[in-house]
């Protein structure tokens, strides 16, 4: 057995500001180095290797390591290291992987490119406020999204996430961006209330929302198909099949955060697919290049094409754009992995061991610590809570939950706890007898810190 974590030294990292950690304590412990990576596993820089249960962060689909994706970054940076797309310029790798975007995503007719899911979100936002000013509709610029939600971290991506620790000192969220209910039936449905009709509930009060404001007021409405680093939470039976006639009704845009996931994660192409959204236009990033380079995407349909594109006719130009949106290594490498995809029958993948998965998943509910299990595809999470009753949690909440994550990095496992949810979202070439080994040290790791949260008083 590796040694572990706790007996290992790591780095101190003084020229680095590390996102999402706490700087102070960081400074204390250093930073632990990953060094390499193939298929499932990384390896730090110890030698000590760690299942990734996280694909990085959602990305890694294709797992680390594929020569195939290297080779076509590689080719791409020998060929044409880097142009851009302005002033009608362009280049090969990001016209073709447009259509093969376009040709996946449903009812989609236009891509632009970024860099990052973030910038996805904040262009999409910008599309629908130009496409409302061309439309003679100056008012109509709210935007609505969820609480829990995550959508990135730029102005007005972190304004549109619904997570306190996204707008806590930063100032956020900035005017004209608005929080609906949260999908989570377990924690939120009231007593009795079946799935069905508490998506009924959401979109009634999504309509109260948008009539308190105005309807002409309201743009669009955003929402990840199932919501990721807000626990992992899917939407229940009926939630978008309820939700759209309300957008339509109003003539609300409706976007489709697709960058955690699109691209096989949920057994279809898009979670819009899985769940019925029938997006007016969607964000991607992440497995659109399964992680191995920078890109994202916002695809839209042909009504805001149309109007999108007459409008830039009338004032000159469509002023908005990224000096590394569409970069040709990021789109050559988008290319591979969407071929790759469709090659190597990942979709097919994905559906042939959801079942081990998620059944995996649900076979820990018996436990004290876990109150929920929820998935699809190969992406899923445990919420950690006292009961399993969906009424408790755990005061402080993401203790417990930072422990189990803890104790599986111990045992050659990384997970992600997000507060209190252990979320899971390995790379999609995961086989059946690898996803034995990532749930293996599970229990172990569950009595542990069920030990530790009754000598801490949290249990």
């Amino acid at each position: 057995m590796n040694a572990p974590l706790t007996n290992m030294q790591t780095r101190d990292v003084e020229a680095l500001l590390h996102p999402y950690t706490n700087a102070a304590q960081h400074r204390q412990v250093g930073a632990h180095i990953i060094a390499e990576g193939k298929g499932i596993h990384v390896y730090d820089e110890r030698g000590r290797e760690f299942i990734e249960g996280m694909s990085g962060l959602w990305c890694a689909g294709l797992g680390f390591g594929d020569e195939e994706l290297a080779d076509a970054a590689a080719a791409q940076l020998r060929k044409l290291p880097y142009y851009h797309l302005f002033a009608g310029r362009s280049h090969e790798p990001a016209i073709e992987l447009a259509e093969m975007i376009k040709d996946l995503a449903p009812g989609m007719a236009r891509v632009i490119f970024q860099s990052s899911g973030s910038e996805a979100n904040d262009s999409q936002v910008k599309l629908a406020w130009f496409y409302n000013n061309a439309r003679g509709r100056p008012e109509k610029k709210k935007i609505i999204s969820r609480r829990k939600g995550y959508h990135g971290v730029t102005v007005a991506a972190a304004s549109m996430t619904g997570l306190p620790y996204n707008h806590l000192d930063w100032d956020l969220p900035i005017d004209r961006f608005l929080h609906a209910g949260t999908p989570h039936h377990w924690r939120e449905a009231e007593a009795g209330e079946s799935e069905a009709d508490f998506s009924a509930r959401l979109a009634h009060e999504l309509e109260e929302m948008i009539e308190r404001e105005g309807p002409e007021t309201v743009a669009a409405f955003i929402a990840e198909p199932i919501m990721g680093a807000g626990g992992v939470i899917v939407p229940p039976e009926g939630y978008f099949e309820a939700i759209r006639p309300v957008l339509d009704k109003h003539d609300v845009l409706m976007i489709a955060d697709e960058v955690i996931t699109g691209f096989a994660r949920t057994g279809e192409w898009f979670g819009s697919d899985r769940f019925n959204v029938r997006p007016t236009s969607m964000s991607m990033a992440k497995q659109l290049t399964g992680g191995y380079a920078p890109l994202s995407a916002v695809a839209i349909n042909q009504d805001m094409a149309e109007v999108i594109e007459a409008h830039t006719g009338e004032i000159g130009t469509l002023g908005h754009g990224f000096t590394y949106g569409g970069h040709p290594v990021g789109c050559a490498t988008g290319v591979a992995a969407l071929r790759i995809y469709k090659e190597r029958r990942i979709l097919d993948h994905v559906r042939s061991v959801e079942g081990v998965f998620q059944a995996k998943l649900r076979s820990y509910l018996d436990h004290p610590l876990v109150g929920e299990a929820r998935g699809v595809g190969l992406i899923g999470a445990l919420e950690l809570a006292p009961d399993a009753s969906g009424q408790t949690a755990f005061e402080p909440g993401g203790k417990v939950g930072a422990k189990l994550s803890a104790e599986l990095a111990e045992r050659g496992v990384i997970l992600r706890n997000v507060g209190d949810s252990l979320a899971f979202c390995p790379p999609m070439i995961i086989t059946e007898a690898e996803i034995e080994a990532l749930f293996a040290p599970l229990e172990d790791a569950l009595n542990v810190t069920e030990s530790w949260a009754k000598a801490e008083d949290l249990l």
